[in-house]
Protein backbone atom coordinates (compact mmCIF):
# COMPACT_ATOMS: atom_id res chain seq x y z
CA UNK A 1 0.00 0.00 0.00
CA UNK A 2 1.46 3.33 -1.02
CA UNK A 3 1.79 6.32 1.20
CA UNK A 4 -0.96 8.87 0.59
CA UNK A 5 1.69 11.59 0.29
CA UNK A 6 3.20 9.79 -2.71
CA UNK A 7 -0.25 9.56 -4.28
CA UNK A 8 -0.74 13.31 -3.77
CA UNK A 9 2.60 13.99 -5.44
CA UNK A 10 1.49 11.88 -8.41
CA UNK A 11 -1.64 14.06 -8.69
CA UNK A 12 0.27 17.35 -8.73
CA UNK A 13 0.33 17.82 -12.53
CA UNK A 14 -3.45 17.39 -12.74
CA UNK A 15 -4.02 19.62 -9.73
CA UNK A 16 -1.68 22.23 -11.22
CA UNK A 17 -3.70 22.30 -14.47
CA UNK A 18 -6.91 22.70 -12.49
CA UNK A 19 -5.43 25.47 -10.34
CA UNK A 20 -4.20 27.25 -13.48
CA UNK A 21 -7.67 26.99 -15.00
CA UNK A 22 -9.19 28.58 -11.93
CA UNK A 23 -6.62 31.35 -11.53
CA UNK A 24 -5.49 32.08 -15.09
CA UNK A 25 -1.96 32.71 -13.81
CA UNK A 26 0.91 30.29 -13.30
CA UNK A 27 2.13 32.13 -10.21
CA UNK A 28 -1.34 32.27 -8.69
CA UNK A 29 -1.88 28.61 -9.59
CA UNK A 30 1.35 27.69 -7.82
CA UNK A 31 0.26 29.63 -4.74
CA UNK A 32 -3.19 28.05 -4.82
CA UNK A 33 -1.79 24.56 -5.20
CA UNK A 34 0.69 25.09 -2.41
CA UNK A 35 -2.06 26.31 -0.07
CA UNK A 36 -4.29 23.38 -1.01
CA UNK A 37 -1.51 20.86 -0.42
CA UNK A 38 -0.75 22.37 2.97
CA UNK A 39 -4.43 22.04 3.88
CA UNK A 40 -4.59 18.47 2.59
CA UNK A 41 -1.48 17.39 4.46
CA UNK A 42 -2.78 18.98 7.65
CA UNK A 43 -6.04 17.06 7.24
CA UNK A 44 -4.80 13.66 6.08
CA UNK A 45 -6.71 12.09 8.93
CA UNK A 46 -9.95 13.29 7.28
CA UNK A 47 -9.29 11.38 4.05
CA UNK A 48 -11.27 8.17 3.93
CA UNK A 49 -9.23 5.27 2.54
CA UNK A 50 -11.08 3.58 -0.28
CA UNK A 51 -12.44 6.85 -1.64
CA UNK A 52 -11.01 8.78 -4.56
CA UNK A 53 -7.99 10.81 -3.57
CA UNK A 54 -8.16 12.88 -6.77
CA UNK A 55 -11.73 13.95 -6.00
CA UNK A 56 -10.74 14.87 -2.47
CA UNK A 57 -7.76 16.90 -3.68
CA UNK A 58 -9.67 18.65 -6.49
CA UNK A 59 -12.28 19.65 -3.93
CA UNK A 60 -9.61 21.05 -1.59
CA UNK A 61 -8.12 23.09 -4.47
CA UNK A 62 -11.55 24.41 -5.37
CA UNK A 63 -12.54 25.33 -1.81
CA UNK A 64 -9.17 26.99 -1.28
CA UNK A 65 -9.81 29.00 -4.44
CA UNK A 66 -13.31 29.95 -3.28
CA UNK A 67 -11.93 31.05 0.08
CA UNK A 68 -9.32 33.22 -1.62
CA UNK A 69 -11.95 34.62 -4.01
CA UNK A 70 -14.03 35.69 -1.04
CA UNK A 71 -10.99 37.38 0.39
CA UNK A 72 -10.26 39.10 -2.96
CA UNK A 73 -13.81 40.50 -3.04
CA UNK A 74 -12.76 42.65 -0.13
CA UNK A 75 -9.94 44.04 -2.31
CA UNK A 76 -11.63 44.87 -5.67
CA UNK A 77 -8.98 47.44 -6.64
CA UNK A 78 -6.32 44.71 -6.76
CA UNK A 79 -8.50 42.53 -8.99
CA UNK A 80 -9.12 45.37 -11.44
CA UNK A 81 -5.41 46.03 -11.85
CA UNK A 82 -4.70 42.30 -12.28
CA UNK A 83 -7.33 42.08 -15.04
CA UNK A 84 -5.83 45.12 -16.74
CA UNK A 85 -2.37 43.53 -16.68
CA UNK A 86 -3.74 40.23 -17.99
CA UNK A 87 -5.38 41.96 -20.97
CA UNK A 88 -2.38 44.10 -22.00
CA UNK A 89 -0.91 43.24 -25.35
CA UNK A 90 -3.43 40.57 -26.31
CA UNK A 91 -4.00 42.00 -29.77
CA UNK A 92 -0.24 42.34 -30.36
CA UNK A 93 0.30 38.69 -29.44
CA UNK A 94 -2.51 37.56 -31.73
CA UNK A 95 -1.02 39.37 -34.73
CA UNK A 96 2.52 38.09 -34.05
CA UNK A 97 1.68 34.42 -33.67
CA UNK A 98 0.18 31.80 -35.90
CA UNK A 99 -3.59 31.49 -35.93
CA UNK A 100 -3.67 28.38 -33.73
CA UNK A 101 -1.51 30.04 -31.11
CA UNK A 102 -3.78 33.10 -31.16
CA UNK A 103 -6.88 30.97 -30.71
CA UNK A 104 -5.27 29.27 -27.73
CA UNK A 105 -4.51 32.62 -26.14
CA UNK A 106 -8.06 33.81 -26.70
CA UNK A 107 -9.37 30.65 -25.08
CA UNK A 108 -7.05 31.09 -22.10
CA UNK A 109 -8.12 34.68 -21.57
CA UNK A 110 -11.78 33.81 -22.03
CA UNK A 111 -11.51 31.01 -19.48
CA UNK A 112 -10.07 33.55 -17.05
CA UNK A 113 -13.18 35.71 -17.49
CA UNK A 114 -15.67 32.87 -17.06
CA UNK A 115 -17.63 32.78 -13.83
CA UNK A 116 -15.89 30.73 -11.18
CA UNK A 117 -18.38 27.85 -11.36
CA UNK A 118 -17.91 27.52 -15.13
CA UNK A 119 -14.09 27.67 -14.85
CA UNK A 120 -14.16 24.80 -12.39
CA UNK A 121 -16.24 22.63 -14.73
CA UNK A 122 -14.05 23.50 -17.74
CA UNK A 123 -10.95 22.66 -15.73
CA UNK A 124 -12.24 19.30 -14.61
CA UNK A 125 -14.03 18.11 -17.77
CA UNK A 126 -12.41 19.83 -20.73
CA UNK A 127 -8.85 20.17 -19.45
CA UNK A 128 -8.40 17.27 -17.04
CA UNK A 129 -10.73 14.95 -18.97
CA UNK A 130 -12.96 13.89 -16.09
CA UNK A 131 -16.45 12.63 -16.85
CA UNK A 132 -19.46 14.78 -16.08
CA UNK A 133 -20.30 12.47 -13.20
CA UNK A 134 -16.79 12.69 -11.74
CA UNK A 135 -16.90 16.49 -11.95
CA UNK A 136 -20.36 16.50 -10.36
CA UNK A 137 -19.07 14.37 -7.50
CA UNK A 138 -16.02 16.57 -6.93
CA UNK A 139 -18.02 19.81 -7.06
CA UNK A 140 -20.93 18.30 -5.14
CA UNK A 141 -23.50 19.43 -7.70
CA UNK A 142 -25.98 17.56 -9.93
CA UNK A 143 -24.66 16.20 -13.23
CA UNK A 144 -27.18 18.37 -15.11
CA UNK A 145 -25.62 21.44 -13.53
CA UNK A 146 -22.20 20.31 -14.75
CA UNK A 147 -23.56 19.86 -18.26
CA UNK A 148 -25.31 23.23 -18.21
CA UNK A 149 -22.26 25.11 -16.92
CA UNK A 150 -20.01 23.39 -19.45
CA UNK A 151 -22.41 24.19 -22.30
CA UNK A 152 -22.51 27.88 -21.33
CA UNK A 153 -18.73 28.00 -21.01
CA UNK A 154 -18.21 26.30 -24.38
CA UNK A 155 -20.60 28.77 -26.01
CA UNK A 156 -18.60 31.71 -24.62
CA UNK A 157 -15.32 30.11 -25.67
CA UNK A 158 -16.60 29.45 -29.20
CA UNK A 159 -17.84 33.04 -29.50
CA UNK A 160 -14.46 34.35 -28.35
CA UNK A 161 -12.54 32.23 -30.86
CA UNK A 162 -14.94 32.97 -33.73
CA UNK A 163 -15.24 36.68 -32.87
CA UNK A 164 -11.91 37.96 -34.20
CA UNK A 165 -12.25 35.97 -37.43
CA UNK A 166 -15.70 37.32 -38.22
CA UNK A 167 -15.06 40.90 -37.19
CA UNK A 168 -11.41 41.12 -38.25
CA UNK A 169 -11.06 42.97 -41.48
CA UNK A 170 -12.95 43.98 -44.53
CA UNK A 171 -12.33 42.46 -47.78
Amino acid sequence: MTDIREDIVALLPRLQRFAYTLTGSRDDADDLLQSACVKALARLDQFERGTRLDSWMFRIVQTTWIDSARWRKRRPEAIDSELELASLGVEDRIHQRVEARAALEIVRLTIATLPEDQRAVVGLCAIDGLSYQEAADILEIPIGTVMSRLARARKKLAAAVDGPATSGGEG
